[in-house]
Formats: structure tokens, C-alpha cells, sequence
């Protein structure tokens, strides 16, 4: 399984994903979980994956070569807005679907993908989308401002606590961080390294992509740090009066 999430801030947008592919506890691999279509002045478009690997990929793989949208073949390096960029990444799950789900149904293995895309194109609004198996999907909005796939309970509380559009960049990469080690702690089929893209409204180029590894400070720093706040958070709580001491 794996872990990703996109906060859609009036800033920009940061998008963090794991690395972890868990096919058993003999079978751990790394892969990146996150792809970049970039042409600066022009368009940032993000894929991040959630789910089986072989399906990601070949969801990737198909975007690459072009997909039927609209009457001609469509890539993510030239569709003209966010939606039709959307609707190409349903349109690639839909077509693995069809290629591959009766035999993986007959192998009694689901078709499991869930996919966020984010980014701009042009003068465009930013906009954040999560595409469903069945290639369907819905959108970030101002009421929502963040979504999330694959093991995402574990990350969500704080997540639902603390963003709001009007969070900063800044803020957004340390809630993102936070939410992903509150994750890392809970379920073994998420794990390091992490990776990281931050993208500011209007600027149509990706303003960091980092890779963070263990020994990463700052990211060691909001481990230890959140979880010392935490402790001292309900340590300082009154102790309830109904409670016999």
C-alpha cells in the first residue's frame, strides 16, 4: 500500500508521497509514487498513486504514449486545461480496465488504483482532482482543501484540524509531514523515503521537489517534535472528575 496526499492552498499546492511497495512481508520494494510533467512558463502537472503497482505503472505508461480523448490522442505534455487532464488520466485507468481486469479478476486480484492529480496549465485556475478505478473523479475545493489515497485514516485527523486554503506554503509542507508521520507510525505498509513537490499558484514551474530520507533533519525534527508536543498536550489536560484517583 502506500501513502499520498495534496494540500490545494490558495499559495499553491504540496503534494507528498511515500515510497513503499508491500507485496508481502518477503516482497518490499521502493518505488516512487509520484511523476512530473513540467514545462516552466507553461504548465505543472503532478500524478501521484496510490494502490497495485503494476496498474499505476501501466497507467503511466499509457499517459506517456497518449490516450483516444475528444476525437485525437492526448498526453499530459499537451491536453489544454486541468478537467481534460482528468479526464485523460480516467480515460488511461479505463483502457488498463479493459486490458487487464479479466485477468486479473479470473486471478481473484481487484483492479486497485486511486491516482491525485494536480498542477496548472496556462492562465488556468491551479485545480487538485483524486481519480477513482472506475476513471471517475472528484475535485479539491475551498470546503475541502486536501485529498488523500491509500492509508490515509492515520493522517487525516490533523489534517482535518488545521488546513484551510488560506495555510501557507510553509505551513502546508510541515502539516503534510506531520500527517505522513503519523502514517509512517501507524501501518508498516508505508515507508521512506518520501517525496515531496511543492508548486506556487501562477508561477507554472515547480518550486521544489525534494527527496526525504531518514537522515533528512528538518523531517526528524517534526517527528520528534510532534511527538513531544502530543505528550505534552495531554499530560497538561485537567484529569476528568468522574474518575475515582
Amino acid at each position: 500500500m502506500t501513502y499520498c496526499v495534496g494540500l490545494y492552498l490558495n499559495e499553491g499546492l504540496v503534494l507528498l508521497s511515500d515510497t513503499r511497495t508491500n507485496a508481502g512481508v518477503d516482497h518490499i520494494s521502493t518505488f516512487g509514487k509520484m511523476h512530473v510533467e513540467e514545462a516552466p512558463g507553461e504548465r505543472v502537472v503532478a500524478l501521484l498513486s496510490a494502490g497495485n503497482l503494476a496498474i499505476s505503472q501501466a497507467v503511466w505508461n499509457r499517459l506517456q504514449e497518449g490516450i483516444w480523448l475528444d476525437g485525437q490522442t492526448h498526453t499530459l505534455r499537451d491536453v489544454p486545461t486541468m478537467f481534460r487532464a482528468a479526464q485523460l488520466v480516467g480515460a488511461a485507468v479505463r483502457a488498463v480496465f479493459d486490458t487487464d481486469g479479466p485477468t486479473l479478476r479470473a486471478q481473484g486480484i481487484a483492479f486497485d488504483v486511486a491516482l491525485l492529480l494536480g498542477g496548472q496549465i496556462g492562465g488556468q485556475p491551479q485545480r487538485l482532482f483524486m481519480i477513482y478505478a472506475a476513471g471517475n473523479f472528484i475535485e479539491a475545493t475551498e470546503d475541502t482543501p486536501f485529498l488523500q489515497i491509500g492509508e490515509h485514516k492515520y493522517g487525516k485527523p490533523i489534517l482535518d484540524r488545521a488546513v484551510t486554503p488560506q495555510t501557507t506554503l510553509v505551513d502546508g509542507v510541515k502539516l503534510a509531514l506531520i500527517s505522513m508521520d503519523s502514517t509512517l507510525r501507524s501501518n508498516l505498509t508505508v515507508g521512506m523515503p518520501l517525496d515531496l513537490l511543492v508548486y506556487r499558484a501562477d508561477t507554472q514551474a515547480v518550486a521544489l521537489r525534494k527527496r526525504i530520507t531518514e537522515d533528512e533533519p528538518y523531517f526528524r525534527l517534526v517527528r520528534e517534535g510532534w511527538s513531544n508536543s502530543l505528550r505534552e498536550a495531554y499530560r497538561a489536560m485537567p484529569a476528568p472528575d468522574w474518575v475515582p484517583g
